[in-house]
């Protein structure tokens, strides 16, 4: 389906260009948000009318991304998370998980689209993404997932957490102290019982 762009959109278009987009994406999103419209002679020239109000609109909201900036910038996303003997999150961080987030620590609202993540996040550490706050404003930022406070603290002083390693060690230690203390008792026992006849 052919669309004019009526805001610019990442990896699609600037204002005004006529596109082809497939249809459900068309229907879906970008007709429905008021980003596109159909392309037919009256909707060109309609466009055309309205292609100043649409550009200060855009600029209006670009000034209002870049006044977010420093929020989303100086933001500290941490978030607390239960994960397994490996550092295996139980669950997963998404974009919507951190477009709350942001929400909640830096009073910016974005949409999860927005939280330019790639995959969730299933592992405790850290983690740089982007935000776009606007197609020509976007902010990178870190967020650190850890198990408690204390590890959030760890990660943002710049150490690695080590996982797995020290416990499967520690349990290898107390199996193997079990095991010689099981095998000493049989002996001890026979040898009293050698010397008892």
């Amino acid at each position: 389906m052919k669309v004019i762009l009526t805001e610019k959109i990442t990896k699609l278009g600037n204002i005004g260009d006529a596109v082809e987009v497939k249809t459900g994406f068309a229907r879906n999103y970008l007709l429905p948000n008021g980003k596109a419209m159909r392309f037919t002679r009256e909707n060109v020239a309609l466009f055309e009318a309205k292609k100043a109000e649409l550009t200060a609109r855009q600029e209006a909201a670009k000034k209002s991304a870049e006044s977010n900036v420093d929020a989303v910038r100086n933001a500290k996303l941490h978030m607390i998370r239960q994960a397994g003997d490996t550092g295996q999150l139980y669950g997963s961080v998404s974009t919507r998980d951190i477009a709350r987030m942001l929400k909640d620590v830096a009073n910016v609202s974005v949409e999860s689209a927005q939280v330019m993540l790639g995959a969730p996040i299933k592992s405790v550490g850290v983690f740089e993404t982007s935000i776009a706050l606007h197609p020509d404003v976007i902010v990178p930022v870190k967020i650190y997932v850890a198990q408690s406070q204390d590890e959030i603290d760890a990660l943002v002083a710049g150490k690695s957490l080590t996982f797995g390693t020290k416990k499967v060690e520690e349990e290898v230690e107390e199996v193997a102290t079990a095991e010689v203390a099981e095998t000493s008792a049989p002996v001890a026992e026979e040898s009293a019982a050698t010397d008892a006849e």
